[in-house]
């Protein structure tokens, strides 16, 4: 019988993603999805919305993707 978990070593996500190591790379990922997917039920802009994000986070401003015309 074999223990799948008894074999591998639990680590946590934020330890073994390397999207995740970069705290403000981090933040400025999740801003940037977080206002697209907001603007996409919203429809507002993507750029209004991650200025908003970022005024609210204090963080340095996104730059956004341009993408499709929807």
């Amino acid at each position: 019988m074999s223990c799948y978990d008894c074999i591998m070593r639990k680590k946590p996500l934020s330890e073994t993603n390397p999207y995740l190591l970069d705290a403000d790379k981090f933040r400025k990922d999740l801003i940037t999805s977080v206002s697209s997917s907001t603007a996409i039920e919203t429809g507002a802009k993507v750029e209004t919305i991650a200025r908003t994000l970022t005024k609210e986070l204090k963080i340095m401003p996104v730059k956004t993707r341009q993408g499709s015309g929807r």
